[in-house]
């Protein structure tokens, strides 16, 4: 069967590429995808939500927050950014709302609401759609066609294809790359959790800091933003972006290291308590804690720590526990033996490299008629949903080249 375009990957850049395509041309479009479930990454990002871009307009602002492809991503940005992202899905009758850290979500708060824009589209624009069928290898078949061969040994011709496989299963997406001749940078994890045993935070799964700054000693690594106590360790937006921005180097470490913690970083610790001793120094440092940012039972584990009783009035600390306590509450340290895969925001770092690639196309420079969205490429950005928009961009900017070819 001959096709026009055949995208590999029902996710959210190869559904995008082909809506493109078929919408702006008369070409024959078919998405083949290895699972059986499409948009699967949209289904559960955000928490069920679906994290669909970030309310950053400025193509150079916006590529700032990805530690693989920043200077690379400016140019198709300029092309198709954020906005483009809002106004597309407007005239589809999905509505979006900012939240305050300037994610962007559509107003039903479900996922579903995307899932289900994105298959009317493509059904309405004529893209054909296949599920468990992987493909198993890619030949050129003359100067104008590729041959296909999927997983079951069936054979499809199409005149251009669309690598948009993803990150998470790099390994089939690469696989093929490979075997064209595209040079491979080696994937490895990039929005992780931190694994972390420690008797400051056992028996505190759930609760949240605010504003922490973190940091990793002996690296130039550092992040600012909310954190998460789990059952194994540490999690939250602040954590995934020095995952995301330390990956590779994380991953030389092994997943050990050690990091520093600032849980107060907009406070002078010295002068609040200060103040809490002229103020309320008759008051107990257990039952009231300057600091409303940190939560009850995490202050109480901080006071453990400095071995402050927690009967001691206020009026009552001495200078040697004070320190004690600020050294917890700015510059506690905290060991990482390991990491967990964080279920929202499974993202990988690597990919083929964008050197070879015409950014403003996603064409392979290698091969006329073979392109690339999406995180099958080196590029990664930081929770937020950053990479979702390099998957819009990039989806886009290959489908319309493909119909303007």
């Amino acid at each position: 069967m001959k096709y026009d375009l055949i995208v590999i990957g029902g996710g959210a850049a190869g559904f995008f590429g082909a809506i493109a395509c078929a919408e702006n041309s008369n070409r024959k479009v078919l998405i083949l995808e290895k699972s059986s479930q499409l948009l699967q990454k949209v289904k559960i990002s955000g928490g069920g939500r679906c994290n669909v871009t970030h309310d950053c307009m400025d193509p150079r602002a916006l590529s700032k927050h990805y530690p693989r492809g920043e200077r690379s991503l400016m140019g198709p940005f300029s092309r198709f950014n954020a906005a483009d992202t809002i106004e597309w899905f407007t005239s589809k009758g999905v509505d979006l709302k900012t939240e305050e850290d300037g994610r962007m979500f559509p107003t039903t708060n479900n996922s579903l609401t995307i899932i289900e824009a994105l298959m009317e589209a493509a059904e309405a624009a004529g893209v054909e759609v296949r599920t468990s069928e992987g493909v198993a290898a890619i030949l050129k078949e003359d100067d104008n066609n590729y041959l296909l061969t999927t997983d079951d040994g069936n054979t499809l011709t199409a005149s251009n294809i669309l690598l948009a496989t993803g990150g998470t299963r790099l390994a089939a997406g690469a696989k093929l790359a490979g075997n064209l001749g595209h040079s491979l940078t080696p994937p490895v994890p990039s929005l992780f959790t931190f694994k972390i045993k420690d008797s400051r935070i056992t028996g505190l799964s759930g609760l949240s800091a605010a504003h922490t700054k973190i940091q990793i000693p002996g690296t130039k690594l550092s992040s600012e933003g909310p954190l998460l106590i789990t059952h194994w360790g540490m999690s939250g937006p602040g954590i995934l972006k020095i995952s995301a921005w330390g990956a590779r180097q994380l991953s030389d470490m092994g997943y050990k290291f050690q990091i520093k913690i600032n849980w107060i970083p907009n406070e002078d610790p010295h002068a609040v308590i200060a103040n809490q001793r002229t103020e309320g120094g008759k008051r107990q440092v257990a039952t009231y804690s300057p600091f409303p940012d940190i939560p009850k039972r995490l202050w109480h584990s901080f006071l453990k720590a400095a071995n402050i009783n927690e009967t001691t009035l206020w009026s009552q600390l001495s200078k040697p526990l004070t320190e004690k306590l600020i050294y917890q509450l700015t510059e506690s340290k905290f060991h990482v033996d390991g990491k967990s895969l964080n279920k929202d925001e499974f993202v990988t770092c690597g990919g083929v490299q964008l050197k070879e690639i015409n950014l403003k196309t996603m064409e392979s420079k290698l091969h006329k008629g073979i392109y690339f969205a999406g995180e099958i490429m080196d590029i990664d950005g930081i929770t937020g949903g950053f990479n979702f928009q390099n998957a819009w961009t990039t989806g886009h900017l290959a489908g319309t080249s493909i119909a303007n070819s």
